[in-house]
């Protein structure tokens, strides 16, 4: 690890930090029969909602074929329901969708928020955004190198 530079080093932190949030998370839904993934798909309907599986898929770090079998249990589990209108198929949260949604998202967005607020003040709160908002932006545009 001593040849690790300052970039990497980051990266790794920032790796680990995802997962164990994730995790966190995914034990922390459980109390609402959600993992994190499901979470951010109902998230993502009620946000954009109608919208079709394709374009759901792009909003989402599930790859089509997962989102697929998602969108089946939560449609099984009655808190989507995928609409024909004519060659289109889109996709809305019911009413059942929208109570599970009301009520887990403030209880995640305080579990979330949480990681930061413990540890961190408000000034250090508000660079760490600009900064990773920075790195996000870049990561957008980035290319990989040529061989």
């Amino acid at each position: 690890m001593r040849n690790n530079t300052r970039g990497s080093l980051i990266w790794l932190r920032l790796l680990r930090f995802s997962n164990q949030s994730n995790q966190f998370s995914n034990e922390f839904l459980k109390r609402f029969d959600l993992t994190t993934a499901q979470f951010d798909v109902l998230i993502q309907i009620k946000v954009y909602q109608p919208l079709t599986q394709m374009e759901l898929a792009e909003k989402v770090t599930v790859t089509q074929g997962g989102i697929s079998r998602m969108l089946a249990r939560l449609e099984k589990e009655k808190y989507i329901v995928r609409k024909q209108d004519w060659k289109t198929k889109t996709i809305r949260l019911t009413e059942k969708g929208e109570a599970i949604v009301e009520k887990a998202m403030p209880a995640q967005l305080a579990l979330q928020s949480s990681f930061f607020e413990d540890v961190l003040n408000e000034e250090e709160m508000k660079t760490l955004y600009s900064l990773i908002t920075r790195v996000h932006k870049h990561s957008l545009i980035k290319e990989i190198p040529p061989e």
